[in-house]
């Protein structure tokens, strides 16, 4: 179903180790507002839509999503990989370190191990596309958060990216919902068929 392009939709090019930029930058990866939980989310709500344009929309957002946490993985990687056990120590990544080293685990800031509970799927369209619209916004401000903890601009800038992406995904996530709504209001005189890989 997907092709896997072999370079990042944002390059990430950090010269400079930060370990504490690295641990609470974890939290775009498998923080409750993270891009797992929203691929993860969306791919599976998916299911639910009752419009082509509501069905592309999440497919489009939860695949992007994928790259996102792809993009959020290279930040965290290359914040520690030349980082010192020192640093690491200073920072408080230690616990991490002693678990999984210098690898890429689904983690809050605060260290809580990624969960299926931050995966909403209702199976009403309106509930999921209100749910999706809330979770673009935390996600938003979690970068602005994260831009603002921050200094060094090889990190900043993919942040930026990655905000700029949850504001558009927002618009478009706004857009299905008035689509799944005006849909749901007309009088309905034949069943839409679903695309075959939803049968």
């Amino acid at each position: 179903m997907w092709t896997y392009e072999k370079f990042l939709e944002y390059p990430v090019k950090i010269k400079n180790p930060n370990p504490k930029m690295a641990k609470i930058i974890i939290t775009q990866y498998g923080g409750p507002d993270g891009e797992l939980a929203a691929s993860l989310r969306y791919l599976s709500q998916r299911f639910s839509m009752v419009t082509p344009q509501a069905i592309a929309t999440l497919n489009d957002i939860g695949t992007e999503e994928l790259a996102h946490l792809e993009i959020v993985g290279a930040i965290v990687h290359q914040l520690v990989k030349n980082a010192s056990l020192e640093e690491i120590k200073e920072a408080g990544l230690d616990p991490y370190y002693v678990d999984h080293g210098r690898g890429i685990y689904p983690v809050s800031a605060a260290g809580v191990p990624f969960t299926a509970s931050y995966v909403q799927s209702k199976g009403d369209p309106i509930v999921d596309l209100t749910e999706d619209l809330a979770a673009e916004q935390k996600a938003r401000a979690t970068y602005e958060y994260l831009i603002n903890a921050g200094d060094d601009p090889d990190v900043l800038e993919p942040l930026k990216f990655l905000r700029e992406r949850e504001v558009v995904h927002y618009q478009r996530f706004g857009e299905a919902l008035r689509i799944v709504q005006d849909y749901l209001q007309e009088p309905r005189l034949f069943v839409m068929p679903k695309p075959d890989f939803m049968k």
